[in-house]
C-alpha cells in the first residue's frame, strides 16, 4: 500500500472513530437513561373543562430502582400514583396546567438572584406549603422549573438543613421532609418546549453543571404540546 494510500485509509478510520464518539456523547446528552414518555391521559388528569393536573417531585438522589446513576439529582413525575423518572411530558395546548411539586432536597442556593422571582404564571403567584407568594430568598431556592419558550419560571425552596426525617433515596414517602409548591401556567399553541432547571445541582461535578443537569431524563426535559 502506498504512503498516499495508507494516510486516506487513517484519515478515514479517524473521522469514522469521532463520528462514532460524537454519537455516542449526543445520545448520552440527549436520552440518558431512556425516559419514559408519558401519556396525556396519565400525566395530567382532567379536574376541570380546560385544565389538567401535573404532580411532579424532586429528589436529591434518584436511587437504585430508579436509575443507573443512583447518586443524581432528578425529576420523578406521577401517573397512576406511582412515581416514574420521566422528564419527556405531553401535554394539550391552550390548556390551564396545575402543578403540585414535591422537593425532597435540600436548598442549594441561587446563583442568579432574577430566578427567586415568579414569572409566566396564572394570577402571577406560586404557593410554598400552602402560602401564596411571589420571591423567594434566593438562599432557600433548591431547583427551578423553567420552560424559557413559555417564559415560566418557578423558584423551588427546598428542605431545611435542620430537617428531621430526611429521604435518602427516591421514591420518597410523604411522611419524609419535604416542601410542598404549587402553580398554575398555561400552554399555549401546538410545539416542542425545553424546560429545565437552572440551578447548579449536579454535585460532584464541574461547577455543578455536569451529569444529571445535561441529561434528558434528570433536571431537564421536553413538554410536548399537542
Amino acid at each position: 500500500m502506498s504512503v498516499t494510500a495508507r494516510k486516506s485509509l487513517a484519515v478515514t478510520v479517524g473521522v469514522l472513530i469521532v463520528g462514532v464518539l460524537i454519537g455516542v456523547y449526543v445520545a448520552f446528552l440527549t436520552n440518558g437513561p431512556t425516559p419514559y414518555r408519558v401519556p396525556v391521559a396519565s400525566a395530567a388528569t382532567a379536574s376541570a373543562p380546560g385544565s389538567v393536573d401535573l404532580t411532579l417531585e424532586t429528589v436529591g438522589s434518584v436511587g437504585p430502582s430508579l436509575s443507573p446513576n443512583p447518586t443524581w439529582v432528578s425529576y420523578l413525575v406521577r401517573e397512576n400514583g406511582v412515581f416514574h423518572r420521566s422528564t419527556v411530558w405531553t401535554l394539550p395546548a391552550n390548556t390551564l396546567v396545575h402543578v403540585t411539586l414535591y422537593n425532597f432536597d435540600s436548598k442549594t442556593g441561587l446563583r442568579n438572584p432574577f430566578l427567586a422571582q415568579a414569572r409566566g404564571l396564572v394570577g402571577g403567584t406560586f404557593g410554598i406549603d400552602g402560602k401564596p407568594t411571589t420571591v423567594m430568598n434566593p438562599d432557600d431556592a433548591s431547583h427551578t422549573f423553567a420552560i424559557p419558550q413559555m417564559g415560566v419560571i418557578v423558584p423551588i425552596e427546598g428542605v431545611s438543613s435542620s430537617a428531621k426525617n430526611t429521604c435518602g433515596f427516591a421514591p420518597c414517602p410523604m411522611s419524609t421532609a419535604h416542601t410542598t409548591t404549587t402553580f398554575t401556567f398555561r400552554t399555549g399553541k401546538a410545539g416542542h418546549y425545553r424546560w429545565q432547571c437552572f440551578v447548579p445541582c449536579a454535585a460532584g461535578f464541574f461547577y455543578g453543571f455536569g451529569g444529571p443537569m445535561q441529561t434528558i431524563g434528570y433536571m431537564d426535559g421536553y413538554i410536548n404540546v399537542v
